[in-house]
């Protein structure tokens, strides 16, 4: 008798005494998964690349004295060194937008050393937003003291970190490679050098976790995607601990070159780089661009209770939703936007008026931060006209940080907490008329008790995010 080849395997496993692999007969109903009980999170480390410093100290001193991480752009910056100088000018006479906001490099403290995390020649398969991320996964890390050697504790400990557009200068150089006929010369890393999982990857192999490994793109929601997901890997038992954030790095000539032509980026102040990004500001006009990486290591919280880690903030809400309208422009009524706030709000199970602070996704566009205070008015009602509500659009010292930005500003809504300070928008003169009263954005940094605080993220494709923390428990 001839078996069918599913049934040969089956006769050769050491299993086959067992009635097909279980005691469950093929006509009997199976039982329904398991439930999990939600499990709280905390956050227990942070740390941050960012333009106004390398280290979570360096930034938030800066951010609530009112600096700015925003400069000139220079040719230099475009990242075009396969390219003949004559190229290299040509192009960036042609940009329209002329500032960024760039991490400081170097080797004094709050600069980010390069030859410790980007050298070309020991880590020719790490592209710069790779190492922006190891870097601050590097501070999260050392600031939760969670560096476990124990395999069942790497095992419980994930990595989510996400990007949004990977390494568009290696993509350039590349196709100017084909150009010249010298696609020989392509180096053997260039596929692990653009793809946006390959932070969490380097993250994971450096440490050895090997719990859920995760990388969400969901352009400038990146970031606070990725800590929700790492959040819910919690709660659902797949980790005990998630290192979560966002990385990029897109000051590049092909990148800037995009978003001029999409006419998102601002154009009125190429000859003062300090004022251009002015969230919420009737003279903004387009949001600058900028780089960086922010990581949170997020913990259950009796994991956390247990070996006595010191506990920043709760995490309590995590809403999401989608426009459904246009790939880049947010619809009138923002509805998109008070879905996700709203959605995190029921799962923090909080009324709005306990929230404190709100950092604003405002990127210093003109139809989307007066689209995004309106929903801000609408989910918040009488708590936001009556002055107890502070808001806040942080982009004004580091402009848009892209699928880093949601992260960042993730770290700046929980140090709000932790320090009792909500810091200011920068370059806020003229308030949009979309405010009035007591319902107006920070021009200048507060100090004040603050128990909740809710961190909006927006991206293009109509993606929205909301993120909520409270004080720890």
């Amino acid at each position: 008798m001839a078996f069918p080849p599913w049934r040969k395997l089956l006769l050769k496993s050491p299993f086959r005494r067992v009635r097909y692999f279980s005691s469950y007969s093929f006509g009997e109903t199976l039982p329904p998964p398991s439930t999990v009980s939600p499990r709280r999170v905390v956050v227990t480390g942070l740390g941050m690349v960012t333009p106004l410093g390398c280290g979570v100290e360096a930034t938030w001193k800066r951010l609530v004295e009112g600096k700015s991480g925003i400069r000139a752009l220079s040719y230099e910056d475009l990242k075009m060194d396969a390219f003949d100088r004559d190229t290299q000018l040509y192009t960036f006479e042609q940009l329209t937008s002329k500032v960024a906001a760039t991490v400081p490099s170097g080797t004094a403290p709050g600069e980010f050393n390069e030859e410790l995390w980007h050298n070309p020649k020991e880590h020719r398969a790490i592209a710069r937003f790779i190492a922006y991320a190891l870097c601050a996964a590097d501070e999260a890390l050392k600031d939760a003291n969670w560096l476990p050697n124990e395999p069942e504790q790497r095992e419980m400990t994930g990595v989510s970190i996400g990007g949004g557009t990977g390494s568009i200068s290696d993509i350039l150089d590349a196709a100017q490679m084909i150009y010249e006929k010298r696609l020989r010369r392509l180096s053997p890393f260039f596929i692990p050098r653009i793809l946006i999982n390959m932070a969490s990857g380097h993250v994971s192999m450096k440490y050895g976790f090997q719990g859920p490994n995760h990388a969400a793109v969901t352009a400038c929601a990146t970031g606070a995607h990725s800590i929700g997901d790492a959040a819910r890997m919690i709660q659902f038992g797949d980790a005990d601990v998630m290192v979560a954030g966002g990385t990029e790095s897109s000051i590049d000539a092909l990148s800037i070159a995009g978003f001029c032509r999409s006419r998102a980026l601002t154009t009125k102040y190429n000859s003062c780089p300090q004022e251009a990004s002015r969230p919420f500001d009737v003279d903004r006009d387009g949001f600058v661009i900028g780089e960086g990486s922010g990581v949170l290591v997020l913990e259950e919280l009796e994991h956390a209770k247990k070996r006595g880690a010191k506990i920043y903030a709760e995490f309590r809400g995590y809403g999401m939703s989608g426009d459904a309208y246009h790939i880049t422009q947010p619809h009138i009524d923002g509805k998109g936007a008070v879905l996700a706030m709203t959605r995190a709000l029921k799962q923090s199970n909080l009324h709005p008026c306990q929230v404190d602070y709100v950092n604003a996704h405002a990127t210093s566009t003109p139809l989307g931060d007066a689209i995004e205070a309106k929903g801000i008015k609408t989910v918040f009602s009488e708590h936001a006209t009556s002055g107890n509500l502070a808001i806040s659009s942080t982009k004004g010292a580091i402009g848009h940080l892209l699928g880093a930005a949601g992260a960042v500003e993730a770290i700046f809504a929980v140090l709000s907490i932790e320090k009792g300070v909500a810091p200011l928008t920068l370059n806020l003169t003229r308030p949009d008329p979309v405010f009035s009263d007591k319902f107006m954005p920070l021009s200048a940094s507060k100090e004040m008790p603050i128990r909740v605080a809710l961190s909006n993220s927006f991206g293009f494709g109509g993606t929205n995010t909301s993120l909520m923390f409270s004080s720890p428990p």
